[in-house]
């Protein structure tokens, strides 16, 4: 399988495992002679961790790549909640730290429908059904997805028909995690039969979102501040530009949180960030706690600034 790649970026960071998804993706990276280093989660949980562990320091010296290795602390309690965002606490510090401007990671198809399905089942709104895209950015870091319509059955080939050796991760078998039951019952079989549609369906969702994005809107940025005006947008509309802004800044909202903000015109959401906003104007900013000096409390008072958003606005200098 020749799969070509579109990947601009130079120093990229490959979210590796040991299994058949992130083994096939480093050996089509290397076919598309794209610049790439590997980090690898060492979890414990398993019998093999130690023979998955050796083979990624195999791979990285075989082929010149430079490899970090975090291991899971023992007595943290796991779920797969908290171990992905053990995982991509790592991979931040590792960019941030050595200068990386990507990570890449396996999700393939199968993990796209199975992503789409999960949220279908909590009653999620288009943002976070299709939320599992090629390509997005959380600050100066990107995030890149390249195999999301290539299928787990095509790289699982892939390897085989190579003879590259990759480990099983034995706990993806156990339905008592939802994600597995949802990929053991649906996706796969699902997959088999309607593949082409499946990414078909998705391609043409993804061109819909785009033009649903195309508002007439103006962004300023203040460090963490963002300010977005607009004009003539439904409440609805005020939403999505919340819950865009927010999944950028790596926090996904609820439905309920949604229906909330609908009600509010100044809020804290998940006690991180205040959103404010009105019919022409939207602002976004860490929530933070200040001393703010009277003489400053009047000209924001006078100015009309929402008060939960002044403690940041003292902090960045504004009218002080």
């Amino acid at each position: 399988m020749e799969l070509k790649l579109d990947i601009a970026t130079t120093r990229n960071l490959l979210a590796y495992s040991g299994g058949v998804d992130s083994t096939a993706l480093f050996y089509i990276l290397l076919q598309n002679n794209i610049e790439f280093d590997i980090a690898i989660v060492d979890y414990g949980l398993r019998d093999s961790s130690k023979d998955e562990l050796l083979y990624a320091k195999q791979l990285a010296k075989k082929f010149s790549k430079k490899i970090y290795v975090e291991k899971f602390p023992i007595n943290t309690k796991f779920s797969q909640k908290i171990g992905r965002e053990f995982r991509y606490n790592f991979f931040k510090s590792i960019c941030e730290k050595f200068h990386y401007s990507s990570v890449i990671t396996a999700h393939h198809l199968n993990d796209r429908l199975e992503w789409f399905m999960m949220q279908l089942s909590k009653g999620a709104g288009i943002n976070e059904l299709l939320s599992m895209q090629k390509s997005y950015r959380v600050d100066n870091l990107f995030y890149l997805k390249p195999l999301l319509d290539t299928s787990k059955e095509k790289l699982k080939k892939f390897v085989e028909n190579k003879k590259i050796k990759y480990f099983e991760d034995i706990s993806n078998h156990d339905t008592k995690y939802k994600r597995n039951f949802i990929r053991k019952n649906f996706v796969d079989e699902f997959l088999a039969l309607y593949k082409d549609g499946v990414q078909k369906s998705f391609d043409f969702l993804d061109k819909e979102l785009s033009i649903f994005n195309d508002f007439p809107v103006s962004i300023t940025r203040h460090k963490k501040l963002c300010i977005m005006n607009y004009t003539d947008i439904k409440p609805l509309q005020t939403v999505w530009l919340i819950d865009k802004e927010l999944k950028s800044r790596g926090l996904m909202i609820s439905s309920k949180t949604k229906e909330y903000i609908l009600t509010q015109k100044e809020l804290v959401v998940s006690h991180k960030y205040v959103v404010a906003y009105n019919d022409s104007t939207l602002c976004i900013a860490p929530y933070i706690k200040a001393v703010i000096p009277k003489k400053t409390k009047d000209i924001y008072r006078k100015k009309r600034y929402p008060k939960l958003l002044r403690p940041y606005l003292f902090v960045l200098g504004f009218g002080s």
